[in-house]
């Protein structure tokens, strides 16, 4: 499924959180959003998702008009998992993933057999396929991301958002999250923090900036030092791994920064 946003803006009273952001993602692609906190990167994932509406713009997937279409069918669509993990009742993991089949059923139509089929095989997929009777509650952060995505993929969509989907988790559970999703194949748009991460698992990367879009390209075309300057306002080194071939950003200090330049000066 391709998914492309065209000249979404979004103001919030007097502030303008997103300034005519265009951008696309490619049926298979895994595309990552990244930019500083409080840039609009959740606010764009808001409004591609219609949790906000947008004060000008559109968003089609596969040509169809996202903002018009009913919100069932939207979900039978697309599908979201975003960084609030939290539950007000003590959901099992089976209810949790089941409850991703909510688009695909009428009012008060029961849970078949079917459903609860597409459910097992997508807590198989996550590798939780025997945790269904578990409490979601009691589960560590990375076992609740990975039945938010079992949900996503009970849905059925053919496009997947993620709003920084390891965000909080052990750097084991980050590496989990990511080959899952990534293994998926699935055309997805995520919102990340860690752009060592986005480095190696994205395919494309939009950065975004005071809510406009800053630059697109590669991670390998982004991922530079003097862009990580401008953009992030932090000095650093990249440089292609050995054995993956991808951009590894080692952050350097100012005050490090700051001495290695004066003794440059100094050999001079």
């Amino acid at each position: 499924m391709n998914m492309e946003a065209n000249h979404l803006s979004l103001s919030i009273g007097a502030k303008k959180i997103l300034d005519s952001v265009t951008l696309n993602v490619r049926e298979g692609e895994f595309i990552g959003l990244i930019g500083p906190n409080g840039s609009g990167k959740s606010t764009l994932l808001k409004t591609v998702y219609r949790e906000l509406k947008p004060d000008a713009g559109q968003v089609f997937l596969d040509e169809r008009e996202l903002l018009n279409l009913p919100y069932k069918k939207a979900a039978e669509l697309m599908a979201v998992v975003s960084q609030e993990s939290s539950v007000e009742f003590d959901f099992s993991v089976a209810d949790m993933v089941l409850m991703g089949r909510y688009p695909h059923k009428k009012w008060y139509e029961s849970d078949t057999e079917a459903d609860r089929g597409i459910c097992l095989r997508a807590l198989e997929t996550v590798g939780l396929g025997h945790f269904g009777e578990r409490s979601f509650a009691t589960l560590s952060g990375g076992e609740k991301q990975r039945v938010l995505i079992a949900r996503a993929l009970a849905q059925q969509a053919k496009f997947l958002i993620l709003d920084e989907p390891t965000n909080h988790l052990d750097i084991r559970y980050q590496l989990q999250i990511m080959e899952l999703v990534r293994s998926l194949g699935i055309t997805t748009l995520a919102a990340l923090h860690d752009l060592n991460m986005a480095a190696y698992y994205c395919d494309r990367l939009y950065i975004i900036s005071e809510g406009r879009i800053a630059a697109e390209g590669t991670p390998a075309e982004l991922l530079v030092p003097a862009v990580l300057r401008d953009i992030f306002g932090v000095h650093a080194e990249v440089n292609l791994h050995a054995l993956t071939g991808k951009p590894v950003i080692t952050y350097l200090p100012e005050s490090f920064y700051n001495e290695g330049l004066k003794q440059t000066e100094e050999s001079f």
